[in-house]
């Protein structure tokens, strides 16, 4: 793990100015213990500036008279003296550039570099680590069978730094890895050899072998010498040649693979030192090309290399750099090179634009990408929607993943066995304010979440599935904290909270925005936070798994371990989307049966209050069951047996009629009813007319069988001495005289005659 060696700050920072000037600046924490300093020699490796704060943190400072620090959110001026004020990095991580202004002409004349270090010590490798990982992805992108590099982009040296430098970070994380490193070493520890023939001279007298070519040598070879008299070849030769060439087997390292990496080591430090010749001598990223050009030199400058000639012709189909370990890991980076080289990524510019180090925005970039593997391997959404992410530019391929600007790297169909549904991930995605119901969007400000997952049925339209509340959205957002300060914990307090509300170091903030995205935004079921921490917290609001809030650790130094928790619950939000019994579905239907028409209905009636027994007495949802009754034989017999008895008709009882609460009876008569009676829940049941007969029916039954409704003698006060205008609900009559009808509550004491 990278920690920093930190030590006190106890001096004035010097610094030089453009007009030749030197000014010195005071630094002081309002918290002991927050402000640090490396050495230079520390900063110089990290790519830091010397003077350390911490993220969340208040400075104060003091600047020599007549200058001024502006930087907009970052600093503020004291309204009595420019030359006094505070730092407050807030959540910022990284390099921070603040300009110093010259009072007497009000223009910038130098910068002070300040270092806003995250809470977490081991940022400097997660910084490393993230960094890496999105090249790889990326790289990995582009190898896919539909990206669109059809046509080869060279490296275009006269762009600006700034651009190069964003292709530089891309490769210097794939360079300044363990892996590469290790790699490296396994190839000079132990490259591949080959034998060749080579042809040496040799004196004649130590050839044991004779063949065709040595026997030409032998009878027409320069440089010859006698034969002695006594040798037996003297009368037919008389001389030899003194030497004679024969061929010899070697083991040589000069292979077509180790050609290779040699050609790749050199084409990595061609690259770097083209893109150190744009820097100015001052630049700070000046010192990260040196570095690494050092390491690259370093490797080349191996005895291993100097027996290794120059590449001629590229072996890709080669065994040993498709295979053994080092060649490769060496062969598949410098294809990731090759390509990343290539690429554009504006977004970036928000990681390290002008010399900073945000961590915690290419923590976000990062995470897009460990959500995008995980949505997908839940959801069985293996393709990325390259072309959303991808696009050919005129000097490369721009990868499209910047803050604020919306893509959509995942796009398609969950397919099961029970259901299916549309699948879309976003990042960025921005959901407008002020829209009326059913709109999408937000009913009050416009909220852009850094990630959304929206899930709805396939066979409809987002649209229609946003008219009929059967999208449900699952927000995201990512907070590269250490903690996040146990936004969820029981116990609070309250009054601290509102201490910090007044100091602007709201810890709660984090929470509040997963409510105001879960209950601004429509149709969003669950809102949660992404960090890089220790613990996992998930709150219901109900029973299931949605509608919920919560928290998950996702941290680049143990992001597989990390994801087991996220995956899990991914795992669990698509059982719970196959589930059609789901309260929460349930629960979308009422909203959407409930508001899908404004209410024209106002009743300011007295009424029983709805709780206990009668929690569901919601007036349009309690319906009465209005009865002809014949005569006051048939009434008296109602009221000693506690019965109402109809006939069924031609037509079916609908819901609302075998469902009724409460039972209103009418003679024809009058257009007044009173005798108002209400219902036992179990609901009508059918008696025969024999069964009546024995229950003393006033009269004799004209049908074989009759719904019964069982009176419940508990009626609420507040119904006792009303009476209701009958006549007035004469559009709901049927059309068959004495048979039994319902209105809801609301309707009937629209209907009430008032004293």
């Amino acid at each position: 793990m990278l920690k920093p060696n930190f030590m006190s700050l106890d001096k004035p920072i010097s610094i030089a100015l453009s007009n030749n000037e030197i000014i010195e600046i005071t630094i002081s924490p309002l918290t002991h213990g927050t402000l640090h300093e490396i050495t230079p020699l520390e900063a110089k490796e990290h790519g830091e500036a010397t003077v350390q704060l911490e993220e969340g943190r208040i400075y104060e400072y003091l600047i020599t008279q007549g200058y001024q620090l502006s930087e907009p959110k970052v600093v503020y001026p004291s309204k009595l003296e420019k030359s006094l004020g505070q730092i407050k990095p807030n959540n910022y991580v990284g390099t921070l550039t603040i300009p110093i202004i010259n009072l007497r002409d009000n223009k910038q004349c130098g910068e002070l570099q300040l270092e806003v270090r995250s809470e977490k010590i081991d940022y400097r490798q997660d910084y490393q680590q993230m960094l890496e990982e999105i090249a790889e992805k990326c790289t990995e992108l582009l190898m896919q069978p539909n990206a669109p590099i059809s046509q080869y982009f060279t490296i275009n040296f006269n762009e600006d730094a700034r651009t190069l430098y964003q292709r530089f970070a891309f490769i210097k994380g794939i360079l300044d890895t363990d892996e590469f490193n290790d790699a490296i070493y396994k190839v000079l520890l132990s490259p591949v050899t080959s034998w060749e023939e080579v042809e040496v001279e040799k004196d004649i007298r130590g050839v044991k072998r004779i063949d065709g070519k040595l026997l030409r040598q032998i009878i027409n070879g320069p440089n010859r010498i006698p034969l002695p008299s006594t040798h037996p070849l003297s009368s037919k030769l008389g001389s030899v040649p003194q030497k004679v060439k024969i061929n010899h087997k070697r083991e040589t390292v000069d292979t077509p693979e180790n050609r290779f990496i040699k050609y790749a080591l050199s084409y990595f430090l061609y690259f770097c030192g083209n893109f150190a010749n744009k820097l100015t001598v001052k630049s700070k990223h000046r010192d990260e090309v040196l570095a690494l050009e050092e390491k690259l030199n370093h490797w080349l400058s191996n005895t291993l290399f100097k027996e290794v000639s120059s590449l001629h012709t590229l072996p890709l189909n080669s065994p040993i750099l498709q295979r053994k370990e080092g060649y490769r890991e060496i062969f598949r980076t410098w294809l990731m090179f090759d390509l990343a080289a290539k690429l554009i990524w504006h977004g970036g510019d928000d990681v390290y634009e002008g010399g900073k180090k945000d961590v915690a925005m290419l923590y976000e970039y990062w995470v897009f990408f460990k959500l995008t593997d995980a949505i997908g391997d839940a959801f069985k959404i293996k393709t990325a929607n390259i072309n959303s992410l991808i696009e050919p530019t005129p000097d490369g391929l721009g990868l499209k993943l910047k803050r604020g600007k919306e893509c959509i790297p995942l796009l398609g169909t969950f397919e099961h066995a029970a259901r299916k549904f549309n699948i879309r991930f976003s990042y960025n995605r921005t959901f407008s304010g002020k829209q009326d119901y059913p709109s999408a969007g937000s009913w009050t400000s416009p909220f852009r979440p850094d990630y959304t997952l929206s899930v709805w049925p396939q066979g409809i339209t987002e649209e229609r599935a946003e008219q009929e509340a059967s999208m449900v959205h699952i927000q995201f957002d990512a907070k590269y904290k250490r903690e996040l300060h146990k936004i969820f914990e029981p116990d609070g307090d309250l009054e601290e909270e509102k201490r910090q509300q007044s100091q602007g170091t709201y810890k709660k903030a984090d929470l509040l925005k997963m409510h105001a995205y879960r209950d601004a935004i429509r149709r969003t079921a669950g809102a949660y936070v992404l960090y890089p921490g220790d613990v996992i917290e998930e709150k219901r609001r109900f029973h299931e798994i949605l509608p919920g809030l919560g928290a998950f650790a996702i941290k680049p130094s143990n992001s597989k371990g990390d994801s087991n928790a996220l995956t899990l619950f991914l795992n669990n939000i698509v059982e719970h989307f196959l589930n059609r019994a789901s309260q929460r579905e349930r629960m979308a239907l009422k909203e959407y049966n409930i508001h899908q028409f404004p209410n024209k209905n106002n009743l300011n009636e007295l009424l029983p209050e709805a709780y206990g027994s009668n929690r569901s007495l919601i007036p349009d949802e309690v319906f009465i069951l209005i009865g002809y009754y014949k005569n006051k034989d048939h009434l008296d017999w109602i009221i000693k047996e506690g019965l109402y008895n109809t006939r069924k008709g031609s037509s079916p009882v609908n819901s609302n009629e075998a469902g009724a609460k409460y039972l209103l009876l009418y003679n024809g008569r009058t257009k007044q009813a009173n005798l108002f009676f209400k219902l036992k829940d179990k609901g009508p049941r059918i008696y025969s007319a024999e069964e009546l007969v024995k229950l003393n029916y006033p009269s004799k039954p004209t049908q074989k069988f009759y719904l019964v409704f069982e009176i419940d003698p508990m009626l609420e006060q507040e119904f006792e001495k009303r009476i209701w205008d009958i006549k007035k609900l004469s559009s709901h009559f049927p059309r068959q005289r004495g048979l039994p009808f319902s209105v809801s509550l609301t309707d009937l004491m629209e209907v009430l005659i008032r004293s």
